[in-house]
């Protein structure tokens, strides 16, 4: 239906390292925020229809043409072909790369051959759809003005009013280039320099290039890592080296349904996963700068921590509705904030602590006051691991004692050991060996089941939990344990939904997510379940389910939150940097076990076992 956002695969992702634009197949900007990733959206329709404002460029002829699109080689530069019965007209989309000044969209208009009737729809809507602004013309631009907010439009291209919309149809030639600038700008300040659009594409080109030349990973996944890896750079927020969990807020986890959040913030949790993904891929810097991200976000006292930050450290995330936006296909509320940053969630000092060891296990310096940093951590945390918690996945019911929130104390304790004895750092050893041991009696006495030969979500519930994965990839428990494979075994009888992971079983009578409804396969538990699949030997089996994982990225290789086997489509926030982080993990340990097995066997087909290669 004109008007109605796309379905969440059918959009492409497109930034500037400070906030981010979602471009849909038909030509359609659904979604941007401005001038930063937590900023009220100008562009909303994604949430609603077009009179929540979207900026689409296409054919006139809604009825004829084809397109199909891709990014321009490794960059975030996206390009729509489209296809029309009076030639073919290409359709550039970016946002030039900046570290200050006046945020800029560009789109640039290109005949390829014939004459093209394209037509403009501007519906400019800021404060997430509700507020219209005051449109004038202005030094030869078209602009729209409300409150503190300007968006300045530079074109060659005159668009004329109609009703709150401002169109513009023009033809386009083979050959010939018309350039649209839609710049954000304070209200009260003059007039935003003018941007040269094609000397922008030019140099967000070489950047994106060059940027790219530090990946080392060159297996047979390189692709999807590459664009992996540049989805997590688009996510970054570059002044402070925040890292988004996604750029979209309230996309569903079920259609209709109510389980919709914002997730425009920096989880801790996503620490220690980005880290290795980037420091793996030779993306020192950018890992320095989320580490640094990280030791500023936790300063202060310990009990204070919270799980999640604004992109420059914010605390105070109050979660409220936005009621005048129906929502992604009538899902609703509509939320803007995260309520769950006021949660206790006990995993997250082994999330620091895992990412502070990995960070120094890896060459990056540590800062000062990262050792007594350190202590007053595990002081604080000794007092409460025993205690009940909301758990990884932010449960909204009553506190219990989740599985994954206890290794990861044990984690957190495990870690220090590791760094005083490997770096000679100060610490009282002996105490945390002591506290580690006790924690790790009290999760195999208390979560493992015996007669399921499993470990469960939390003491004394009968449910799963796919966070139990991670058991063997924090070394809590060796792979090889029967424990380990029992679990392991566990989640793929109870939690898989036509081949894919669910985080645990929604509806239950035991959950204690205190919510309604269901939602879909969640997709970084599915990499998750293949990492360890891989872990104990059944590698057939990881890279069969990994390269049906990558099948279900869209068109230009993006993966949202979660995935809907029956209705085949992808659900939740998009894209999401959980999903992406576990892809490049998996990817490199599914190419270094394959290399093993070719030094042991030189016949072995290139791409491991199976000889795949990504298509």
């Amino acid at each position: 239906m004109p008007g109605q956002p796309s379905r969440i695969e059918d959009y492409a992702l497109i930034g500037d390292l400070l906030t981010a634009a979602l471009v849909g197949k038909d030509g359609s900007i659904d979604w941007l925020c401005l001038p930063r990733f937590d900023s009220p959206a100008c562009f909303a329709a994604l949430l609603g229809d077009e009179d929540n404002g979207r900026w689409r460029i296409a054919p006139a002829d809604e009825n004829g043409p084809y397109s199909q699109r891709r990014y321009r080689d490794d960059t975030a530069i996206l390009e729509t072909e489209w296809e029309t019965t009076r030639g073919q007209v290409l359709v550039t989309d970016f946002m030039p790369c900046r570290k200050t000044g006046a945020p800029s969209l560009v789109r640039i208009v290109e005949g390829i051959s014939g004459t093209v009737d394209m037509r403009m729809d501007l519906r400019l809507r800021f404060d997430y759809g509700r507020v219209l602004p005051w449109m004038r013309r202005r030094g030869g631009a078209l602009t729209g003005t409300a409150g503190p907010e300007s968006v300045w439009l530079r074109t060659p291209v005159r668009p004329v009013a109609h009703g709150t919309a401002h169109t513009a149809v023009f033809p386009v030639t083979a050959g010939e280039r018309i350039p649209f600038v839609l710049t954000w700008h304070p209200s009260h300040l003059a007039a935003p320099r003018p941007l040269d659009a094609f000397e922008a594409l030019r140099s967000t080109e070489t950047y994106w290039r060059r940027w790219l030349r530090r990946l080392t990973y060159d297996g047979p996944y390189r692709d999807a890592v590459a664009r992996s890896l540049i989805t997590l750079k688009a996510l970054t927020y570059q002044p402070t080296g925040g890292i988004v969990a996604a750029p979209t807020t309230s996309l569903p986890e079920e259609i209709g349904g109510v389980r919709n959040w914002d997730y425009r913030f920096c989880w801790l949790r996503d620490a220690g996963m980005t880290l290795e993904a980037l420091l793996r891929s030779g993306f020192k810097a950018e890992a320095d700068a989320w580490r640094g991200w990280l030791e500023r976000a936790v300063a202060g006292r310990p009990e204070d921590v919270q799980i999640m930050y604004g992109i420059a450290g914010e605390r105070r995330l109050t979660e409220w509705e936005a009621d005048w936006l129906p929502g992604y296909e009538g899902s609703r509320p509509v939320r803007i904030g995260n309520a769950a940053a006021a949660q206790r969630q006990l995993d997250v000092p082994g999330e620091v602590m895992d990412a502070i060891h990995l960070a120094i296990g890896c060459g990056l310096r540590p800062r000062k006051h990262l050792a007594s940093l350190q202590a007053v951590f595990l002081e604080h945390l000794e007092q409460v691991w025993s205690e009940p918690d909301q758990g990884l996945w932010e449960m909204r019911g009553a506190p219990r004692h989740y599985t994954h929130s206890k290794v990861m104390c044990w984690v957190a304790f495990d870690r220090a050991v590791k760094l005083a004895e490997s770096h000679a750092r100060p610490g009282w050893v002996e105490r945390w060996r002591e506290v580690r041991d006790r924690i790790h009696r009290d999760i195999c006495e208390k979560a493992y089941d015996p007669e399921r030969n499993t470990f469960t979500q939390s003491y004394g519930s009968p449910e799963l939990d796919a966070a139990l994965l991670q058991i063997p990839q924090t070394g809590f428990l060796p792979a090889d344990d029967p424990r380990v494979i029992g679990t392991i075994e566990a989640v793929e009888r109870e939690l898989l939904q036509d081949g894919l992971v669910a985080r645990y079983s929604v509806g239950t009578a035991d959950s204690p997510d205190g919510l309604t409804g269901g939602e879909g396969a969640f997709l970084a538990c599915s990499f998750w379940l293949a990492d360890a699949l891989r872990l104990i030997g059944r590698e057939d089996d990881a890279r069969a389910l990994y390269e049906r994982l990558l099948e279900l990225r869209n068109d230009v290789g993006l993966l949202s939150e979660e995935y809907d086997p029956r209705a085949r489509r992808q659900l939740g926030n998009f894209p999401q940097a959980f999903t992406h982080v576990p892809l490049i993990r998996v990817a490199y340990e599914l190419d270094r076990h394959a290399l093993d097995a070719r030094r042991e066997d030189p016949k072995a087909p290139p791409g491991g076992p199976s000889g795949a290669k990504e298509g």
